[in-house]
C-alpha cells in the first residue's frame, strides 16, 4: 500500500493527494499532526534519505525559527530533535511506496515516473 506523509492543510499535499485520486492510486494518509510522528518512523525516513533532504528550510516553521535554535541543527540527531517536536518543518509531502525508494515533495514529472516504474 502507498503511504503519503503530510500535513493536510500544506497545498503540495493537497495537490498529490489529487494527483493519486485522479488516477485511482489507492493509498492511505498519514497526518503528522493527527496520526502523530514517532522516532523510530522518523529515523527510517533519515536512513533513507538523510536528515538534510527532510528537513525544509525554506518553509514559514524554519524561517520563524530564531537563528541561534536554528544553528543548533547541525546533524541527524539534532534534526530529529526538531522534526519531531514540530513536524511542520519536515519537507512534504513524502511518498512511500512498498520496496521502492521515498519521494521527496511533489511534482507532476516525478509521480508519473515513479509510478511507471511500478508496472
Amino acid at each position: 500500500m502507498v503511504t503519503l506523509y503530510g500535513i493536510k492543510n500544506c497545498d503540495t499535499v493537497k495537490k498529490a493527494r489529487r494527483w493519486l485520486e485522479q488516477r485511482g492510486i489507492d493509498y492511505r494518509f498519514h497526518d503528522y499532526r493527527a496520526d502523530g510522528l514517532d522516532a523510530a518512523l522518523l529515523h527510517t525516513f533519515i536512513d533513507a534519505l538523510g536528515w538534510e533532504p527532510l528537513l525544509n528550510t525554506r518553509g514559514t516553521t524554519w524561517r520563524r525559527l530564531d537563528e541561534a535554535r536554528r544553528a543548533t541543527v547541525t546533524d541527524a540527531s539534532s534534526a530529529a530533535a526538531l522534526m519531531l517536536e514540530m513536524p511542520a518543518i519536515i519537507k512534504r509531502p513524502l511518498l512511500q511506496r512498498p520496496n521502492s525508494p521515498l519521494l521527496v515533495g511533489f511534482r507532476d514529472e516525478s509521480y508519473q515516473q515513479y509510478f511507471s516504474e511500478v508496472k
